[in-house]
């Protein structure tokens, strides 16, 4: 995997390079502000980017915008991104873009080295890895009129989990019951959310992005 990481923080982007250069991911550029992310992205055409939020030259959603950008430019590449927060700004045109191959982690769950590989493994396989906390801010965020006030507290359990990206198997193993439990909970959340009762494969975290940030 060839991978670009823009960081303007010198300390966390020479670590994050060592880190997957470390697990045998070819870092192809390295860089601290969007502008030379984009040229980066044109020149070295890298299999995922991992941007950080904040960069150079205004410090407020730079990079976050520079990956939408680079997805307009070339559609579908792989976006993993860091933040220290849950950014607004442009995060529902690059999670609900229905392209695939995004993920948002919070910086702090970059320490957990086997859980931040994995999530960029499955963004560059062009899955879906959201951060709990993410999910949950972007759960709350919503009117008090939603429809996801309807949702169980369990349903919204497994609508959080869904979003990570985790399968039917990996979800009845986390809270302890069967998968043919969760496949009834996928169902009605689906039939409540009004979207397409489609179970299988990330399609259905896209689905769910793409509402929660309509």
């Amino acid at each position: 995997m060839r991978v670009v990481i823009a960081e303007d923080d010198a300390l966390l982007r020479e670590g994050l390079a060592l880190l997957l250069k470390t697990a045998g991911i070819e870092v192809v550029a390295a860089v601290d502000n969007a502008d030379d992310l984009l040229a980066a992205v044109t020149a070295d055409r890298p299999d995922a980017l991992v941007v950080d939020v904040r960069m150079p030259p205004t410090f407020t959603d730079d990079g976050l915008r520079a990956a939408v950008r680079a997805r307009r430019i070339h559609p579908g590449l792989p976006v993993l991104v860091l933040s220290a927060w849950v950014e607004d700004s442009y995060a529902g045109e690059l999670l609900g873009d229905g392209a695939g191959g995004v993920g948002y982690l919070l910086k702090e769950r970059v320490g957990n080295v086997e859980r931040f590989l994995d999530s960029l493994h499955r963004v560059a396989a062009g899955g879906t890895a959201m951060d709990p906390e993410v999910i949950s801010q972007l759960l709350v965020r919503r009117r008090a009129d939603d429809p996801l006030a309807a949702l169980t507290p369990r349903e919204r359990e497994v609508l959080a989990l869904m979003a990570e990206g985790l399968g039917n198997a990996t979800i009845a193993e986390r809270l302890v019951v069967t998968e043919a439990a969760v496949h009834k909970h996928i169902r009605s959340i689906f039939a409540k959310l009004g979207l397409a009762a489609d179970d299988a494969g990330h399609r259905r975290v896209l689905a769910v992005l793409a509402y929660l940030n309509a």
